[in-house]
């Protein structure tokens, strides 16, 4: 089935194959059309794409046919008409697309689950609690609160090294913790 627009197109195509600048283009196509798509191709890489680019420099030239005076020097028009539109096509792609067996994207990490996360922090939790009162109190200050040995020391009044070895006991108990096993 074919639309008002192909109808109208193919009766004008029709109507102006008597005119004298169809004729004398259609011979020129003829007669030159396999030279030019050498050209094309030779600007393209894609042999689609050569025949692609040879039609619209022919339909530009078919438009200009009868303001070109020199007709013997219709191959220089055409050929700048190819170079003319394959330059304008190349300034136009932005990004280039290739075919890739991967996807560029990764995928997105999935959120963590908040049950997950809320159990893993009452069971940290738990297991702090069941620490002595001085470990309890560096590690509460070194890993909940942030601060560093020195400020540990400084604010229970005790030495750095007393801080450094009780806060590695501390946490060799949470490892040994049978409630945290599976979490690791």
């Amino acid at each position: 089935m074919t639309t008002s627009v192909c109808t109208s197109a193919s009766r004008a195509v029709a109507a102006s194959a008597g005119h004298p600048r169809y004729t004398s283009f259609s011979s020129y196509v003829r007669a030159r059309g396999p030279v030019l798509l050498r050209t094309a191709r030779s600007l393209t890489a894609n042999p689609s794409d050569a025949e692609d680019l040879l039609q619209t420099a022919l339909t530009k030239t078919y438009v200009a046919w009868e303001r070109i005076e020199d007709h013997r020097a219709l191959d220089g028009y055409v050929r700048r008409a190819l170079v003319n539109t394959r330059t304008s096509q190349w300034r136009k792609r932005k990004v280039d697309e290739f075919a890739c067996e991967e996807l560029p994207e990764k995928e997105a990490a999935p959120a963590p689950d908040p049950a997950e996360r809320q159990a893993l922090h009452d069971a940290m939790w738990h297991a702090v609690m069941k620490l002595p009162d001085r470990q309890r109190a560096m590690v509460v200050l070194r890993y909940y609160e942030d601060l560093s040995e020195v400020q540990t020391a400084d604010v229970l009044g005790v030495s750095i090294g007393t801080v450094k070895s009780a806060v590695s006991r501390a946490l060799g108990k949470l490892r040994e913790d049978p409630e945290l096993n599976p979490v690791r």
